[in-house]
């Protein structure tokens, strides 16, 4: 049982096969026939897909939905993939595109008010063990600080950061995956970024104001301290006065 164990441990840790295969490598092996190498690329891209789509979209619900039916797409057209750009381009621009359309049909059916009922709903990314839980609650706030941010962009200079900034995506791959020219992406990046300056620049602000609070119950805790070393400097006082010698020792005058 244990032999058995250790084998099963050690499959798990062993990389995949798969793992060194390209996505073009990929493709070619599901368009043979190799249908369940296809999660191998959903896998590799699922980050990438619903961060673009919930840029775009501000949802999370609605994000899984994009990438679900960009993969389904994606699949369905893998015959049209010729290899003239990169395979993960063709991807994200198709989610891309599924998110402008599902925002474009938002747009028209729903009231402003009533869009995005999920905002305030953050990603639970993966953090090191080794951070204490005062980092890893420092980890989520700015995380949480800068999505609020991010999100106030406008849907395009939403897409071109995170495109940009958090998948680290060329300005030639991000034109490629949005449908613009690369001057319109610089540009976009450009004021986007001196957007997201401003938006966390006006939340710091506030979150300044309460840096190095003296929270109540320290105060309490110093006063206490203070008026308790008072008293004993006082019955110090005292006890030398009544007995002639003073602090340190030395006799008083009147003794």
């Amino acid at each position: 049982m244990e032999g058995t164990a250790t084998m099963e441990s050690q499959a798990r840790l062993a990389p995949s096969p798969t793992a060194a295969l390209t996505d073009e490598e990929v493709v070619a092996r599901v368009r043979n026939g190799e249908v369940s190498l296809f999660e191998v690329l959903m896998r590799r891209y699922n980050q990438r897909l619903y961060r673009v789509a919930r840029a775009i979209l501000a949802d999370d619900s609605e994000a899984e939905d994009v990438m679900q039916d960009a993969y389904v797409r994606a699949f369905s057209h893998l015959d049209q993939f010729a290899g003239r750009a990169r395979f993960s381009t063709w991807l994200t621009r198709i989610a891309v595109y599924e998110a402008l359309a599902r925002a474009r049909r938002r747009r028209r059916t729903v009231e402003i008010d009533a869009m995005d009922q999920n905002k305030k709903q953050t990603l639970t990314g993966l953090r090191s063990a080794e951070r204490s839980p005062e980092q890893q609650v420092i980890d989520e706030n700015l995380k949480a600080l800068l999505e609020s941010a991010i999100e106030r962009l406008s849907e395009s200079h939403r897409a071109v950061v995170v495109l940009r900034d958090i998948e680290s995506l060329s300005t030639a791959e991000t034109a490629a995956c949005l449908g613009v020219s690369e001057s319109v992406v610089k540009t976009r990046l450009h004021r986007g970024r001196a957007l997201l300056r401003r938006e966390l620049a006006a939340a710091s602000a506030n979150v300044l104001r309460g840096v190095f609070s003296f929270h109540f119950n320290r105060c309490d805790r110093v006063v206490a301290a203070v008026f308790r070393r008072l008293a004993a400097a006082v019955a110090a006082t005292a006890a030398a006065a009544a007995t002639g010698v003073d602090a340190q020792g030395r006799r008083t005058e009147s003794s």
